[in-house]
């Protein structure tokens, strides 16, 4: 503190300028500070705008808050950008150049600009400022606070040299209501405005306004100047009734009944369910017309809207129109906040109860002596039964799905069932066949492709397909405890295709796809469990057949030169183990009989069966080779000249993403330390171990070399040396990572046991994993379930969205398609994605499918399709396209061209319908053809005899006056001043902008 009091500049903490007294001076001071800030002092005049630059260009805005004592402003500086600012405006000499606002007043290049301030389309300037009071802040009325601002802008503008003219908003917000001035040299505009709820009967038309206009420029010159008049007629069509919206909501209830199998289910609905498109504006202009031409006064008008040189039309879209895709997604979305668990939802009690007692008398059962049939204790029975008591313990009525619904659509998930499952033979081999039969070439397409961007499930899995019936019955068929049921009902039929050895339809074959959602990936490992166990049981078959066969069929095998299980070769065997995806698993097994997988064998068996083979050799313990797959080429082992054999190996465990990320997990925690390296290379190896015993059991009499020449030849090095005789001779040895003292190689092959495959323990427990899927199946809440399948169905409407876009063709759409696409990928390939984002891309593909909605309304009023439109087809269709991209589209050849007789009729249509009774109207002939093509008397008068005008009275009618002429003096400079009126039916405005010579008056 003493340093900062010591330091004299500090003691001025504020510097007070008293000569500014009052707060009204400050405030003036401080518009003014304002003005200075944005550069907006002296004359800034440029060329005059282009035509059409006011919509098309780039408008800016400024804004910044200022006090009045303690009342809030916000001055807003609106310019238009323009492009070529090359200061030639400023060469001209100053004294002559009127404010770049003074010359915009007569500018005719941008009347009656479609989307522009008001102020902007009132006056046709490019550049103003605007004072209004603060958001919160009441607003200025007293007629005194009125006059206050207006001088305060006066001063500021005097004071600045500012040429920008400036306005002050006062009465209510909504009346709109602006007055204002601009200053240059010697000359000044002042902005007035009327602001009335009803027309007064002696201004309603041009000549009531031209005498206001003339009386309030007051010239004196006896033959006054012309006055330009440029004028607007605004007409709506709101009666489309004649164009019924073609949009029908799907039917299920007939899509459900008879044989159908469920085809429409894979189909999400598409299209508003009501017309997109509400009301369309038609604009008839007159841009140049003089006083005189043209007569519009209480008695007669010539203002005939067919004549009309001009024509442009837009369109009013309906506020979020409802749409039927939108709607499915909502709802869909809608569930995965739900809290209730599939029990929870549809009460299961009494059936847990039921479930107790059946469970406990089976046991009991098991311990008596009587005699049981054991089938009737398989799960598979307790599954059928459970289905029994669930539903009867669900009253009919309570049930959320009939069975009618229920089973049309498990009948398109699984097509399978409808096979006979009798001739398993005939119906696996259909049911395989349906499983791998996808069009190839739609499997190549980037649609097809689309569920590794989105992490979804390919559109031809089961996955797919559930969300789809999942997304289906939670909008027509219930809600949550519809899905609920369904799920229930999917989940008993997984069980019951585990137990008996079903392939679940519509996976393909192999390990878990990483690329597919979660869900995908359980479907796919409980598909992987049911092969094992079919393998298995096809093996056990086999081997009960007599040990002549199996050593008929291993000899074939040894002989054989499929590559399905084994090693690949050299060059292969670092990529790990490859399947060919031509042959299943059951397939190999069924012909080779070698995967009979034994959990233990029990010693006696062992002893007997190494008797007998002591026996057979005359006492001499040779190992007789098993499990060989065929000749790893030409490779001969190093300690005898028999050739190596590739042997049978076990496939790796195939894996989820979630058990990928367990075991990474609890690798990691294993730590650094020398015992846990060790585990987590134990825990590793595995795989290896199972390897070098099935690689022992094929070549008995093999070394580690041999071993590793096969399996990782890599680490096999070999380099010619020359032997004491002097020859060159290839010598191979292990690399030195195999040589590391106590390393895992040399454990493990230490370790390892003579045994086939078909004797080892498996590596993958395909009882144990299949269990963990089905009770995680089981436990999944709707939520949950609605979770997995969100990609599935952002996926479905994606591609759905991309279908019917292809139809229209609308650039827009499919930009916005792509950023939809674009950003759920980004979502969705996160583990746990931010739903609330997901919920902006359900509102992106609403907006889309509005678009197309919007684009089939439009096309279907102005008839593109049909066969008779001809030459003008092409002109239509661009109307159309531009009517939905653009705020005002001008109508070609106005109200004689192909789409202005369109427009034509539909007005004559719709006031015919306005002008009959509702039946009258039904029974009314569609109009003819050639209607409206002229602008004829004849089109006046319509079938019903009495004359009904072709268009309604104008919603709005817009008024532009304009005149240069001396005020106030006859002497004076001759100046700009324009009048613009609008007529409507509870409003009527007048804002006029009146300039007047400030030196010679």
């Amino acid at each position: 503190m003493m340093a900062a009091d010591s330091d004299p500049e500090s003691e001025v903490f504020e510097i007070t300028d008293f000569t500014t007294a009052s707060e009204w001076e400050r405030f003036v001071s401080r518009v003014e500070e304002v003005l200075n800030d944005w550069k907006l002092i002296g004359n800034n005049s440029s060329k005059p705008p282009e035509k059409g630059e006011y919509t098309s260009g780039t408008w800016e805005e400024k804004t910044q808050d200022i006090n009045f004592a303690d009342f809030k402003f916000s001055v807003t500086h609106h310019c238009l950008k323009q492009e070529s600012e090359e200061g030639e405006g400023k060469e001209e000499p100053e004294e002559d150049a009127f404010p770049t606002a003074m010359q915009d007043l007569l500018c005719m290049n941008n009347d009656f600009p479609p989307r522009a301030h008001c102020l902007v389309r009132w006056y046709g300037m490019r550049e103003f400022v605007v004072i209004s009071p603060g958001a919160n802040c009441e607003a200025v009325i007293s007629e005194s606070k009125c006059n206050l601002l207006l001088s305060s802008i006066s001063i500021s503008l005097a004071n600045t040299g500012c040429q920008v003219p400036m306005f002050v908003q006062i009465q209510q917000k909504w009346r709109r209501m602006y007055h204002g001035e601009c200053q240059g040299l010697g000359v000044r505009t002042d902005f007035e405005m009327v602001h009335l709820r009803k027309v007064p009967s002696q201004y309603n038309h041009l000549s009531g306004l031209l005498d206001i206009f003339k009386s309030k420029i007051g010239c004196p010159l006896t033959p006054l100047p012309p006055i330009n008049i440029a004028i607007r007629f605004t007409y709506v069509l709101q009666d489309w009734q004649q164009y019924s919206w073609p949009q029908q909501p799907p039917d299920f209830d007939a899509l459900l009944g008879g044989e159908v199998g469920g085809v429409e289910f894979g189909k999400l609905p598409f299209g508003a369910c009501e017309d997109p498109i509400s009301e369309l504006h038609l604009a008839t202009t007159w841009p140049h017309l003089t006083e005189g031409i043209v007569v519009d006064n209480d008695v007669y008008s010539d203002l005939d809207p067919l004549q009309a040189p001009h024509w442009s039309v837009r369109v009013r879209k309906a506020d979020s129109p409802t749409c039927l895709l939108g709607d499915f997604l909502t709802e869909f979305f809608k569930l995965c906040s739900k809290k209730e668990s599939t029990e929870e939802i549809l009460g299961r009690g009494p059936v847990e109860e039921e479930g107790k007692d059946d469970i406990s008398h089976a046991l009991s059962k098991l311990t008596e002596p009587t005699a049981v049939p054991i089938p009737k204790l398989s799960v598979s029975n307790m599954v059928h039964s459970a289905r029994k008591r669930i539903r009867r313990h669900r009253r009919v009525d309570e049930s959320p799905l009939s069975n009618d619904v229920l089973n049309s659509i498990l009948l398109y998930l699984f097509p399978d069932a409808a096979i006979d499952k009798s001739s398993s033979e005939n119906g696996e081999s259909k049911a395989s066949q349906l499983n791998t039969d996808g069009k190839p070439e739609e499997k190549e397409s980037d649609d097809y492709n689309l569920y590794n961007q989105l992490k979804s499930a390919p559109s031809d899995s089961l996955t797919y397909r559930l969300a789809l019936c999942v997304c289906l019955v939670n909008f027509y068929h219930g809600g949550v405890r519809a899905v609920a049921h369904l799920w229930q009902e999917f989940v008993l039929e997984m069980r019951y295709r585990w137990e008996n050895n079903y392939l679940v339809y519509g996976l393909a074959s192999g390990p878990p796809d990483l690329r597919c959602c979660l869900l995908h990936q359980k479907l796919q490992m409980l598909n992987c469990c049911i092969e094992r166990k079919r393998a298995r049981d096809d093996g056990r078959k086999t081997a009960e057949g007599g040990k002549e066969r199996e050593r008929g069929r291993e000899r074939k095998v040894s002989g054989s030169t499929g590559t399905e299980n084994g090693r690949l070769g050299p060059g292969s065997a670092e990529m790990g183990r490859e399947v060919s995806p031509g042959k299943s698993w059951d397939s190999w097994s069924d012909s080779e009989g070698e995967d009979e997988f034994f959990e233990c064998l029990s010693d006696t068996e062992e002893m007997k069966e190494a008797g007998s083979t002591d026996g057979e050799k005359g006492g001499a313990k040779v190992a007789k080779p098993e499990g060989r797959l065929h000749p790893h080429g030409k490779l001969t082992l190093l300690n005898s000249q028999e050739p190596l054999y590739i042997p049978v190996t076990q496939e790796p465990a195939p894996m989820t993403e979630d058990l990928l990320e367990e075991q990474s997990e609890v690798l990691a925690k294993l730590g650094t330390s020398a015992e846990g390296a060790h585990l987590r290379a134990r825990m590793q190896s595995a795989c290896l171990l199972s390897d070098m015993e099935s690689f022992k059991a094929a070549n008995p009499g093999c070394t580690l070399e041999d071993f590793v020449r096969w399996y990782s030849p890599r680490d096999y090095v070999e380099e010619e040396v020359v032997d004491e005789n002097g020859d060159t001779v290839v010598r191979g040895d292990l690399s030195a990572r195999m040589k590391i003292p106590g390393n895992m190689w040399m454990e493990a092959w230490a370790t390892a046991k003579i045994t086939p495959a078909r004797r080892q323990r498996r590596l993958f427990d395909d009882t144990k994993e299949a269990e963990k899927v089905l009770h995680y199946l089981a436990v999944q809440k709707p939520a949950d379930l609605t979770r997995h399948l969100l990609p599935c169905i952002l996926h479905a409407a994606i591609l759905k969205e991309k279908e019917e876009e292809s139809v229209e063709d609308i650039l827009s759409a499919r930009k916005a398609i792509q950023q939809a696409t674009s950003h759920a990928s980004k979502l969705l390939r996160h583990p746990s994605p931010d739903y609330k984002k997901l919920e902006d891309v359900i509102t992106q593909l609403i907006a889309v499918e509005t678009v197309i909605a919007r684009s089939r309304s439009l096309k279907a009023k102005f008839g593109i399709g049909k066969a008779e439109q001809g030459d003008n087809a092409e002109d239509l269709e661009r109307f159309v396209s531009s009517l939905l991209e653009e705020p005002e589209v001008s109508v070609i050849g106005a109200g004689r061209g192909p789409a202005g007789s369109i427009i034509h009729k539909l007005f004559v249509s719709a006031q015919r319908l306005a002008d009959y009774s509702s039946d009258e109207a039904a029974l009314l002939a569609p109009l003819d053809e050639d209607t409206g093509r002229g602008g004829g008397a004849d089109d006046k008068k319509p079938m019903g005899g009495a004359s009904v005008p072709d268009f309604p009275p104008p919603a709005g009618r817009e008024i532009l006056l304009r005149t240069c002429v001396p005020r106030p003096a006859p002497y004076s400079k001759a100046l700009p001043q324009r009048l613009f009126c609008v007529l409507m039916r509870e409003d009527f405005r007048l804002a006029g902008a009146f300039s007047s010579d400030t030196s010679f008056f």
